[in-house]
């Protein structure tokens, strides 16, 4: 019997995308696609070059695209910080020992405020990994080395259980003799069901895309990735048909539940986030029975669609249950 395919990364971070491109990505199935198209024609990074420099200009390429190759640790700093100043040195000397295991993206906040403001940092130093396009928690504040080997090793074995062959963290790691530089990681093995599926998202085909994503979780009911992927489907159906008006409709009809939907997806297809969720927990707090539940469903989408690390889901899933109970 054969195996099973694997699981591809899982798109990148609603949030984080949505930010740095100016508009909500609901497209994620096809952005994660070609990203990792770009990373498997991208050269491997240099021997000796496994710190980068990251600008707004080269997030895309040098972290997004980049982490499906080998896992990015993002240090963002700033010259004034001095608690940036211990960690970073400690960080490039644990990236020249991995040999190319995973590359260290520098970001200066103060040069890139966009960037700083996507990832929504606090304070500085704070670093993140990416990995396959997805963006995983980090820690702030300047740690002692031998924690933050203990966070390399966490994020080398994370990227290894979603499918990323990584080469060794440590002072043995040495680049393959044979091209005289680092290899590449091989990139994760492909699954032609979401080839098919994406082929149909690319050319346009909302309900052909929609149909083989559910035949996706019709073999496997847990595959989240096609959960995700459906959901991300059908918002871009509802928004391609649309009207174009319905948000300013809806704000003279505040009972008319189909209009209040359509004007919500419009205003997450235009990253207006905050008015797509508030108008729907206003609208729950209005109607009732099987309307009532519709606007549920929708909310627990778009949290979904979100993902659980957008500060904006937790609130008002709070607000919903409030007002459901």
């Amino acid at each position: 019997m054969a195996p099973a395919p694997q699981r591809r990364p899982a798109p990148p971070s609603a949030a984080l995308t949505a930010a740095m491109s100016g508009a909500i990505d609901l497209a994620a199935v096809k952005a994660r696609s070609e990203a990792a198209a770009r990373a498997a024609e991208a050269p491997a990074p240099q021997a000796g070059h496994y710190v980068v420099e990251v600008t707004e200009a080269t997030f895309q390429t040098e972290v997004l695209d980049r982490s499906f190759q080998v896992p990015v640790l993002l240090d963002l700093w700033a010259e004034w910080c001095q608690p940036c100043k211990q960690l970073s040195p400690v960080l490039e000397k644990l990236a020249a020992e991995a040999a190319g295991a995973w590359i260290l993206a520098t970001i200066d906040v103060d040069a890139n405020p966009r960037i700083s403001q996507a990832l929504q940092v606090q304070s500085i130093p704070t670093v993140f990994a990416v990995i396959g396009g997805q963006l995983v928690p980090g820690f702030q504040g300047a740690l002692p080395e031998a924690q933050l080997r203990e966070f390399v090793a966490a994020v080398l074995q994370a990227a290894q259980e979603a499918g990323m062959q990584v080469g060794p963290a440590g002072p043995g790691a040495q680049p393959d003799a044979a091209d005289g530089g680092a290899a590449a990681p091989a990139a994760p093995p492909e699954d032609p069901r979401f080839d098919a599926a994406e082929q149909a998202l690319a050319e346009g085909n909302h309900d052909l895309a929609e149909q083989r994503f559910q035949a996706i979780l019709d073999a496997e009911p847990n595959n989240a990735d096609a959960t995700l992927a459906l959901r991300q489907v059908r918002l871009l159906r509802r928004v391609a048909g649309a009207d174009p008006a319905a948000r300013a409709r809806a704000q003279a009809a505040p009972d008319d539940v189909d209009l209040q939907l359509a004007a919500a997806d419009l205003a997450l297809a235009g990253d207006d986030v905050d008015a797509a969720l508030q108008g729907l927990l206003a609208t729950l707090g209005r109607v009732a029975g099987e309307d009532r539940e519709r606007v549920r469903v929708r909310l627990v989408d778009y949290f979904d669609l979100l993902g659980p690390d957008d500060p904006r889901v937790g609130p008002a899933r709070r607000e919903m249950a409030r007002a459901l109970f």
